[in-house]
């Protein structure tokens, strides 16, 4: 089973590129992030001509994300636990059958953070929070669950370029690396991590050349409980569709299972 997660930056914008990706590849789940749409204009419609069923949890000009899938909803969960005045929309997760049972798959788009000194990079700190008690229930099922998407988070310095430059960036400072390693440390495996040592960019700016440069930094992550673990046959990183015309500045990445 191919599993994977894209960071589209506006399904509007991006439609045509993620329609000739799914037609192309046709990986069985595939997680979204920034579809900045409210659910009424995702067009789904366009999607779901190509077998795969859509849930979504949209918003209005911002953040928004869904699941498309060639498999049927079990169940759908929307939007992160723990406090109800949070509006924004960053989780969905599905559940689905597969041969060897059930597997959850939950896509994120953590918050970005910047600027630091702004009440930006302590709501990125309070969801994450958040997130590990919602991880430590999901784990809690010893299920296999996967939790992908746009993490806004750069693990290590292999992880990016010019990894000096980013340093002191929401994504790349002490307490957002300590909120990573307690979310990790609660039993996730780092998939990219758990099948390469070599750099494996999935983000490039759209300004300055970074593409032509490969001035990249990986951000999109597959985080595998051990259930899930245990059935990872590989990573992909679709790298290439980061030259196709009129690109999302993230590319897919995708995991391999055996489920």
């Amino acid at each position: 089973m191919r599993i994977a997660t894209w960071n589209i930056n506006g399904i509007k914008a991006r439609l045509e590129i993620l329609l000739t990706w799914l037609a192309q590849e046709k990986p069985h789940i595939v997680v979204l992030q920034e579809i900045k749409s409210v659910d009424e204009a995702f067009p789904r419609a366009e999607i779901e001509a190509l077998g795969y069923n859509v849930e979504t949890h949209g918003q209005k000009s911002w953040n928004g994300v869904a699941i498309l899938s060639l498999l049927p909803f079990d169940e759908v969960w929307r939007g992160l636990p723990g406090d109800e005045s949070d509006e924004q929309a960053r989780l969905i997760e599905g559940v689905f059958s597969v041969e060897s049972g059930v597997v959850r798959v939950c896509g994120i788009y953590l918050p970005n953070g910047n600027p630091v000194d702004s009440e930006k990079f302590p709501y990125k700190l309070g969801w994450m929070r958040r997130l590990e008690s919602f991880v430590e229930g999901r784990l809690a099922l010893e299920e296999p669950f996967i939790l992908l998407g746009d993490f806004n988070l750069i693990p290590e310095p292999i992880d990016a370029h010019n990894a000096e430059g980013w340093w002191g960036d929401a994504l790349f400072r002490p307490e957002s690396l300590e909120r990573w390693r307690t979310l990790v440390n609660l039993g996730l495996t780092d998939a990219v991590r758990a099948t390469t040592s070599e750099p494996s960019y999935t983000f490039w700016d759209f300004q300055a050349g970074a593409w032509r440069r490969n001035a990249g930094i990986r951000i999109d992550h597959l985080l595998l409980s051990p259930q899930a673990a245990d059935r990872l046959d590989g990573v992909r990183v679709h790298k290439e569709v980061r030259g196709w015309e009129k690109p999302s500045d993230h590319v897919p990445v995708e995991g391999q299972f055996s489920l």
